[in-house]
């Protein structure tokens, strides 16, 4: 139990360090609570709320992710380097591919609530 409660503060320290320090996990957190009270008028059930919610639970995850190579790229060198470029950009397209299934995701929903599909 104590390593289950000590990986809980580790992750706390860690969120609220990106959050302090990367303005798109900010961006991200504002989005998820936004997300949950509309992903209740929207989602018609409660999968579908749920799928919705995650979908912006997945896009900070990757976000995350993405924060954390950079950092790591950051500290290995903080000059501009073609193939430390590289990696970052992937990682970027990571995310922008999170949002793209995240942004479907809520598309398919809100048309699906209004009788569109």
């Amino acid at each position: 139990m104590e390593r289950i409660v000590q990986a809980f503060f580790n992750s706390r320290a860690g969120l609220l360090h990106a959050m302090r320090t990367d303005a798109a996990v900010r961006q991200e957190i504002v989005l998820l609570i936004a997300a949950v009270p509309l992903a209740l008028l929207i989602g018609a059930d409660n999968w579908k709320r749920a799928v919705l919610i995650a979908s912006v639970l997945g896009i900070i995850v990757v976000e995350l992710l993405n924060t954390c190579v950079e950092k790591l790229c950051d500290h290995v060198t903080p000059d501009l380097h073609p193939k430390i470029k590289i990696v970052k950009d992937m990682g970027s397209a990571a995310v922008f591919f999170a949002c793209v299934a995240g942004g479907l995701l809520w598309l398919a929903a809100a048309l699906e609530r209004i009788g569109l599909i």
